[in-house]
C-alpha cells in the first residue's frame, strides 16, 4: 500500500490518499478544498480507482472538497454521526469561513461509531471515536500497516483546539489517552495538519497530554 500526503485548501489541511496498486483500489481520508485536482493525477499514475472517502470530522477545512470528490468518483463516504449537522447543513459553519468561501453538503453512506470495523484495500480498518476537538472526530486505525489517521485530535507535539462549538479540553485529553495512547507505540500517527509522528513519541513528549 502507498500513502500520499496531500496538503490542500486555504489552511493546508492534510488529505491522505491510500493506494493499493495490486488491487487497483484507493481510499481518500479527508477532502479539503480543491484536493480533487491533485488526487485525480495520483490515481491516474497509480492506475487506481477511488472507492471510498473517509472523513475524520465535519469541520469545513476537512470536508470542503468532499462533494466534488464524490461527484467525480462515486466514492462511498464514511463519517461519525455526531457531526451529521456539519455534513448535511454546512451553512452552520459560515461564521468560521473565509470571505467568499462556499460549502456543499455531502451525503454520508456509512455512519461509523466507536469500535466499528470494516475491510478496505485488503485490510481490516478499526474506527475509534476521539471527541474533544469536534464531537464527531474519529480515527481510522490500520493495524497491519501500523498507522492511524487521527484528524485534528492529536498533532506532532500538540493537540487539536477545543474552543470551537462542541469542543472540550477535558474530553479531548481523555479521548487521546484512551483511544490513541492505547495503540502500539510504533503506530505512525497521521494528523490533519503538520507532519506525522508516533504514538510512543507523543506519549513521552507531548506537553499537552501526558500518558
Amino acid at each position: 500500500m502507498k500513502l500520499y500526503v496531500i496538503p490542500a485548501g486555504p489552511i493546508q489541511t492534510n488529505a491522505y490518499l491510500l493506494c493499493e496498486p495490486s488491487r487497483r483500489e484507493a481510499v481518500l481520508v479527508d477532502a479539503p478544498g480543491d484536493v480533487w485536482a491533485e488526487v485525480e493525477g495520483v490515481l491516474a499514475r497509480e492506475e487506481c480507482q477511488l472507492h471510498e472517502l473517509w472523513l475524520t470530522h465535519g469541520h469545513w477545512d476537512h470536508m470542503q472538497g468532499a462533494a466534488e470528490v464524490v461527484r467525480a468518483t462515486g466514492a462511498k463516504v464514511r463519517a461519525h454521526t455526531a457531526d451529521r449537522p456539519m455534513y448535511l447543513t454546512p451553512e452552520i459553519m459560515r461564521p468560521y469561513l473565509m470571505p467568499g468561501m462556499t460549502l456543499e453538503p455531502v451525503a454520508v453512506d456509512h455512519w461509523m461509531g466507536q469500535g466499528d470495523t470494516f475491510t478496505a484495500l485488503g485490510q481490516t480498518i478499526e474506527v475509534r471515536h476521539v471527541p474533544g476537538h469536534c464531537p464527531g472526530n474519529i480515527l481510522f486505525y490500520l493495524p497491519a500497516a501500523k498507522l492511524a489517521l487521527v484528524g485534528d485530535a492529536l498533532f506532532a507535539g500538540s493537540i487539536g483546539r477545543t474552543d470551537l462549538p462542541g469542543g472540550s479540553a477535558e474530553k479531548l485529553a481523555d479521548s487521546i489517552r484512551r483511544q490513541i495512547y492505547s495503540l502500539p507505540d510504533d503506530t505512525v500517527v497521521y494528523p490533519g495538519h503538520g507532519p506525522e509522528t508516533t504514538v510512543g513519541e507523543e506519549k513521552q513528549h507531548n506537553p499537552y497530554v501526558r500518558a
